[in-house]
């Protein structure tokens, strides 16, 4: 938890549905109409998970009362209104305060340029008053609000044959993941300069998107059909799930719903590529984006009517043992210089997030940890309230207290835009010292390693055994990093 911080902006964060009442900056809202449903451990552990998770606490908007439970659960209820007078009276921030430290607000002196996504924002003068500076800060702050938000929701529909109606304490990987897959659809049909607009109607495009992951098996992403789809993956209402399984499950939903429907009319239209090692990681070392694999994905996609489509790259990796190891954070942060960057699925250990930019040794992330309402939007209300699916907090935890198990998400939306993704993955490669995140090779035939200044155009059928860039997972010496890695 050490040196954990909060950047705040200074304006208020529209990450609440619009059905709640305006909650007091700074201070979370009293826990909801669920705790009835509650057991005297859930309350408990919800408790001390809001007073001392490493991210901020989320809270439920309260609309319960407390006559209306059994007289055999007063007990329950005299707890749960002590609970309640500590959170509204501000002792919670105390404790969390005591905990992590005061949370800082606004931004930092760092005067660093900031990476969003594959966008750069010079804010090196804005110390010194530059203009120019000032206007990029802005141009970032607006770019960050405008990425789509995905929290804890209750009140949906019980998921499968379960009684399970909220994702709370258990759903932060699966929002996390639809976080991604969701500025992929925007990148594809709304493209990468997209800023949610100040003024309605809004893009149909946009509302669309975000109707796909509502609550209910009705829409294509929801967290009802995650669930579904990754049951051979482990994923199960109500027990957390790591970035493999998760990758693993996204690839699932997509090839069941391109089944489902024509590819005119496609819900998720790009071809979805889960990057392994070596025969699925059996063999250790760093994953293989496999150009010859990727063709393929695309030409499955496209029911063999086109060589080439959109295409969403998903790398799960295991850096290290209980933290990241030191020698893979330059490419981490390297990664966010990506035109084709969606970021990473990653956080603190059963804490995930959706981290989006970085800054010298910090990263930024969007934090799924706050319980909201469920909100069901129509795509043919173009003025509908979407605050709950933004938020203008900034928030940035040190890159190297991640947990080591995380997946980076990529989207090429077209050959030439998988080429550039090639050309600089093996150029990073190259650059790593012996320890790449993933490597980039034409087939699965023997690699050999080769300046990432040949080009795949450069490639004939006689040299099918190249690989473009790669270098073997170990130092100059030769010795392996092998026991580095892990595959889930």
């Amino acid at each position: 938890m050490k040196g954990f911080h909060e950047r705040n902006d200074s304006l208020n964060c529209s990450s609440k549905a619009s059905i709640d009442s305006s909650p007091t900056p700074g201070t979370g809202s009293e826990p909801g109409p669920n705790d009835s449903k509650f057991s005297k451990t859930s309350l408990w552990s919800n408790f001390f998970a809001s007073a001392f998770s490493v991210f901020d606490t989320y809270s439920e908007s309260s609309s319960s009362s407390v006559c209306e439970r059994k007289s055999s659960f007063s007990k329950t209820n005299g707890w749960t209104a002590a609970v309640k007078r500590v959170v509204s009276g501000g002792s919670m921030r105390r404790i969390h305060e005591r905990v992590l430290g005061p949370s800082k607000i606004g931004i930092s002196s760092s005067t660093s340029d900031i990476w969003l996504l594959g966008l750069c924002y010079k804010i090196s003068q804005e110390a010194s008053g530059d203009v120019d500076a000032t206007s990029a800060l802005a141009a970032f702050k607006q770019d960050f609000s405008s990425r789509i938000l995905m929290t804890y929701r209750k009140g949906f529909d019980a998921i499968g044959e379960t009684k399970i109606t909220s994702d709370a304490s258990w759903g932060c990987m699966l929002r996390s993941s639809q976080m991604l897959v969701a500025q992929a659809l925007l990148f594809h049909r709304l493209g990468r300069s997209w800023r949610k607009p100040s003024q309605k109607p809004f893009d149909l495009a946009y509302i669309e998107i975000l109707h796909q992951f509502g609550d209910s098996e009705a829409s294509a992403f929801s967290i009802h059909n995650l669930v579904e789809a990754g049951k051979n993956y482990g994923l199960a209402a109500g027990s957390w799930v790591g970035p493999y399984a998760m990758c693993r499950s996204w690839e699932s939903l997509a090839r069941s719903k391109r089944e489902e429907i024509d590819l005119e009319c496609q819900l998720l239209p790009m071809a979805v590529y889960v990057v392994s090692g070596d025969e699925d990681g059996e063999r250790g070392g760093a994953p293989v984006v496999c150009i010859e694999d990727a063709s393929r994905h695309c030409f499955e996609f496209s029911r063999h009517q086109a060589d080439w489509t959109p295409i969403l790259l998903l790398v799960p990796l295991v850096l290290g043992l209980d933290k990241v190891n030191p020698r893979y954070i330059p490419s981490l942060q390297a990664t966010f210089t990506f035109p084709q960057c969606l970021g990473i699925l990653g956080g603190k250990p059963g804490a995930s997030t959706y981290i989006v930019g970085v800054q010298e040794e910090n990263v930024f992330y969007l934090d799924p940890h706050d319980v909201q309402p469920v909100v069901n939007l129509s795509t043919e209300n173009l003025e509908a309230d979407t605050s709950s699916y933004h938020c203008n907090i900034i928030r940035y935890i040190p890159l190297d207290s991640l947990d080591p198990s995380l997946a980076i998400g990529f989207f090429c939306r077209d050959k030439d835009d998988f080429d550039d993704f090639c050309f600089r993955a093996s150029k990073l490669a190259d650059e790593s010292n012996g320890a790449p995140l993933f490597t980039v090779a034409r087939t699965h035939s023997v690699f050999k390693p080769i300046n990432h200044g040949d080009t795949m155009a450069d490639a004939g059928g006689d040299r099918m055994d190249d690989s473009v860039g790669v270098l073997p997972t170990g130092d100059v010496d030769g010795n392996s990093h092998e026991d580095d890695w892990q595959f889930l």
